[in-house]
């Protein structure tokens, strides 16, 4: 479910993030419902401890996020720097599941609620990663 991404001056870079099939469905829900999404991952207790998707605009994006790349299309997936810190050697999966998540997160409202699951990065993605040009902050973004 991947997509390399094409960065400037550098050969295809694996995906920083992804979605699960389901997770794009909802995210084709949400966004027929919503209009243009983005994710937000902070990582801070309770609900930033998961994914949020807003409608894109409602949640303001500063230079301490970072932009992990876009999903279901165009929908972008920014994550604080602090965060990024701790996850930058992992694909990240964006999954759905069922249960209450954030009151402020859309899909809270469908009885389910978006998750991470990871895993780490091959050396060789490793590599191709850290070879290419660091990701978009919310200065750049």
């Amino acid at each position: 479910m991947s997509t390399p991404v094409e960065a400037a001056g550098t050969s295809m870079l694996p995906a920083r993030v992804e979605l699960t099939a389901a997770a794009e469905a909802m995210v084709d829900q949400l966004a027929l419902r919503h209009g243009p999404l983005m994710f937000h991952q902070s990582g801070g207790c309770c609900d930033g401890s998961s994914p949020m998707c807003y409608p894109r605009g409602e949640f303001r994006v500063g230079a301490a996020d970072v932009l992990l790349g876009r999903v279901a299309g165009d929908t972008p997936f920014w994550m604080s720097a602090s965060q990024f810190a701790y996850w930058r050697h992992t694909r990240l999966t964006v999954d759905v599941v069922p249960g209450r998540g954030s009151g402020f997160s859309l899909e809270a409202p469908e009885g389910v609620r978006f998750l991470l699951r990871s895993r780490l990065f091959t050396d060789d993605e490793a590599a191709l990663l850290d070879a290419g040009p660091p990701p978009l902050t919310g200065e750049a973004g």
